[in-house]
């Protein structure tokens, strides 16, 4: 039997913990630290959310996942100068990789904070340089370049969690688990995501463009290993938000399509002008930016902000925020699974979304086609639940 044992379980209370197999050895090596429970459960779920990117789209691909859900995954297509500004990565060189990494903790860098990286190919020094800078736990890859490794395992005081994941592993087609002394079995989920997912449009508009067709992978791939219920949007080879393990489809609507938002309005002139000040960390600008982007500040908060800007700076007017989220479009959306009602529908045609991905089977599916149908979008019923827990 092959095991690795951890510090402690979930919580420090949960000892003893470990990871084991019963046959052949762990397809994981620790190259530095000393990995926790919560820390293999996101690298495991991690490498299989990059690994298929990588696999579908032929990008370096990359997850930023915390508590077991990405709070962001993109591939490594170059970023814009206001990417770069949002991304704090103005002054980097950053390989395919390393921007696949950028992008993916951009895509909601509050909830990154502390997060588990997994990333599709080699480390080089360019991902290990910006990862050194980022407030992050635990990497996974299938291997890092001498110098790469040497960065990373200085981090955290030589503490930082690097691990290495056999790129040939292929787990049993059945998985088991266990709830309260059940035992679970069933077939692991093994469907791939491929643009066979996307024939059955239902709508007067059927143009998918290979743009849409490379986001809607993108959007469907992250809520395979999103808890449910999840819905995701993406933009440009990138998660932009994801509203994940809401009990209702609105609600994961609301939170995804909010964070896309608050993902375009940091490439807002006004925002991407911010000054802070002299030492203010990156978590603390990203703090800051999302203070200062919200509409229900309180006088404390606001304190808070006016400490960290070197110059006073009123935020955006309501009409100048509505003004530059308009300008977002062509932004791809997947569900994993039906929408019962038109809501989300209408929520997110707010945020840019011009193509849905969605299971269909819903009583109202009619209504679903009405409402894409008056906001222009491209429908398709992949016929695919894609529930992860």
């Amino acid at each position: 039997m092959a095991e690795l044992g951890l510090r402690y379980g979930m919580n420090p209370h949960q000892k003893p913990a470990r990871v084991y197999m019963d046959g052949g050895n762990l397809p994981i090596t620790v190259r530095n630290g000393a990995p926790g429970y919560i820390n293999l459960l996101d690298a495991l779920n991690a490498w299989q959310l990059v690994r298929e990117l990588k696999g579908a789209l032929g990008w370096p691909a990359a997850a930023s996942f915390k508590h077991v859900s990405p709070a962001g995954a993109a591939i490594g297509l170059p970023l814009s100068d206001a990417l770069r500004d949002a991304y704090f990565t103005a002054d980097s060189d950053l390989s395919p990789l390393a921007a696949a990494y950028a992008r993916a903790r951009g895509a909601d860098r509050v909830s990154s904070y502390g997060d588990c990286v997994a990333l599709s190919d080699v480390v080089d020094v360019p991902t290990a340089e910006l990862l050194r800078r980022e407030v992050s736990d635990v990497v996974i890859a299938p291997g890092y370049e001498d110098e790469a490794l040497s960065i990373l395992s200085r981090k955290k005081n030589g503490g930082y969690v690097v691990l290495q994941i056999d790129p040939s592993y292929e787990p049993p087609i059945m998985e088991t688990r266990q709830v309260f002394g059940v035992a679970f079995e069933q077939r692991r989920n093994d469907l791939i995501a491929s643009p066979s997912l996307f024939e059955n449009v239902v709508t007067a508009r059927r143009d998918l463009p290979a743009s849409a067709q490379r986001d809607l992978l993108v959007a469907t791939i992250a809520c395979k290993y999103t808890q449910s219920n999840s819905v995701c949007l993406a933009y440009d080879g990138q998660v932009i938000g994801l509203g994940a393990g809401q009990q209702s489809r609105i609600h994961c609507t609301r939170l995804a399509s909010g964070k896309a938002d608050l993902w375009w309005l940091r490439q807002h002139p006004q925002v991407r002008s911010l000054k802070f000040q002299r030492g203010t960390s990156r978590s603390d600008r990203d703090n800051a930016i999302d203070l200062y982007l919200s509409d229900a500040r309180t006088s404390f908060e606001d304190e808070t902000l006016a400490a960290a800007l070197a110059y006073p700076s009123s935020p955006p007017e309501p009409t100048v925020k509505r003004d530059w989220l308009d300008r977002l479009g062509e932004v791809a959306l997947s569900s994993d699974a039906f929408f019962p009602f038109r809501d989300s529908i209408d929520r997110a045609a707010r945020s840019g979304v011009r193509y849905v991905l969605q299971a269909g089977g819903a009583l109202r599916d009619e209504d679903l086609v009405v409402a894409a149908d008056a906001y222009e979008m491209v429908m398709i019923l992949s016929g695919v639940r894609l529930f992860h827990h």
